[in-house]
């Protein structure tokens, strides 16, 4: 306890961070405010249908994700996940179309042209699915006695709020990235994870004491497992694979440089949270494609696909995990780059030569942990399915992994990691007696 007020105090002292913390703190209150700000024409008395609709399936994941703005038909209802989507499909054209890949190479100006085309995209993607969220809307208000104010002028006006809406969400998160503490994207939809927590947890409590639940013991042992979860989803995050590199010996005047023995720290999950959060985003255009119809038109294959405790929702899901670690590992780690680098350093392998070999053998040990970490992730992803078959409530069971958790852990571990090198900068002891926090790729990446 001592040392946790210590280093309370140690980082109030440094300037820089206590303005960023401040700044992160503001546009968090400003984000859960606007969760809260209903749309024009509509009654929050009204909205019981549809929250009863987001508390649970695919749709109470999509709430989540808006941190309660779904169910609130708030301006901030569409959330952050169109801006998610468009990154993905800009991320692919960059695979496949030459002129993205020509201005990914160009550096920081093709960056910010490649960045420019993801938020008109985004726009585009919001346009689209405003009026789905206002049909569904319709319909789940209907159930509760009540209606949409009519006219095509309340669909437009409404479509423009929720994208505007949106717009400024993701300005929020660019803004947190610049001035506050950690990636703000991933910040805001850790944000609307936590806010969901306490409520999953009181409702889980409360329905162990009801209809012969299984009382305490059964919830504290929902907690340990809960707490065993997290353990390995750390495990997961943080695991490397440590690669020995030798430096040759040079003598330069009177002092001898290299000689010395590191490591390549490869990560066995090197992809980070994106592969989950890229599947999730593919596994919501059933979704989208529901709320253009009504919903007992809803069956067959859309509905299977809705359904994320059934077995082909599962399926799917753990496949596109698994194929997009391997696609984001691919596109994130050169192994012909790396082995370049060390032999321009005068670094080599013990028992590679430098060059091709060296690239051939980083790129065979970055298969083979990757295989692996991606079907341990995509365990993890489906664990709240089987935690939900259990028996265990469905707001609390996504708390036992899935893309809820993952992204818990991973954008925590970089925050935290970001403090630490503004504390070890300013030569005050980090957050843990021992070792260092390591985030996801050593740095704070995207999402």
């Amino acid at each position: 306890m001592k040392k946790l007020i210590e280093t309370i105090k140690n980082i109030w002292k440094i300037e820089d961070l206590r303005s960023r913390l401040l700044t992160t703190f503001l546009f968090v209150m400003i984000y859960r405010f606007g969760s809260f700000v209903v749309l024009p024409g509509i009654d929050p008395a009204a909205l019981t249908a549809l929250k009863a609709q987001t508390s649970g399936g695919l749709m109470a994941l999509l709430d989540m994700f808006s941190g309660g703005a779904f169910a609130n038909a708030s301006i901030f209802a569409l959330g952050i996940m169109p801006y998610i989507s468009a990154s993905i499909a800009v991320q692919l054209l960059t695979i496949m179309v030459p002129y993205f890949q020509k201005m990914q190479r160009e550096g920081e100006s093709g960056r910010r042209k490649m960045n420019q085309i993801t938020r008109y995209l985004t726009v585009a993607i919001l346009i689209l699915q405003g009026p789905s969220y206002l049909i569904n809307l319709g319909v789940q208000l209907q159930q509760a006695g009540s209606a949409l104010p009519g006219g095509i002028w309340f669909t437009i006006t409404s479509t423009i709020i929720l994208t505007a809406g949106s717009m400024f969400v993701m300005w929020l998160g660019e803004r947190i990235t610049d001035k506050g503490v950690g990636n703000g994207i991933s910040f805001i939809i850790l944000i609307g994870i936590i806010a969901r927590f306490p409520g999953a947890v009181i409702k889980e409590f409360a329905s162990r004491f009801v209809d012969s639940g299984g009382g305490l013991i059964m919830f504290l042992l929902e907690i340990v497992f809960l707490l065993l979860v997290i353990a390995a989803s750390i495990m997961l995050v943080q695991g490397t694979r440590k690669i020995t590199v030798q430096y040759a010996k040079r003598v330069v005047g009177n002092k001898q440089y290299g000689g010395v023995r590191q490591y390549i720290p490869l990560k066995i999950n090197a992809a980070g949270v994106m592969p989950i959060i890229f599947a999730q985003a593919i596994m919501f255009i059933p979704l989208t494609l529901a709320g253009f119809a009504q919903s007992e038109a809803v069956s067959g294959f859309v509905g299977a696909f809705m359904n994320n405790t059934g077995f082909w929702y599962n399926l799917v899901f753990a496949t596109l995990i698994i194929l997009f670690t391997y696609f984001y590992t691919a596109i994130t780690i050169n192994p012909t780059q790396m082995a370049e680098d060390l032999k321009r350093n005068n670094g080599f392998i013990p028992g590679c030569k430098p060059g091709k070999h060296t690239a051939e053998f980083l790129d065979e040990v970055m298969s083979r942990i990757t295989l692996p970490g991606s079907i341990f992730l995509a365990i993890v992803a489906i664990l709240p399915a089987f935690a939900s078959l259990m028996g265990i409530n469905m707001e609390f069971a996504q708390f036992f992994g899935g893309t809820s958790l993952l992204i818990l852990v991973g954008v925590v571990l970089d925050t935290l990691q970001q403090i630490e090198s503004h504390l070890l900068m300013r030569h005050y002891d980090g957050l843990l007696k021992s070792g260092r926090i390591k985030g996801r790729t050593g740095n704070v990446s995207a999402y």
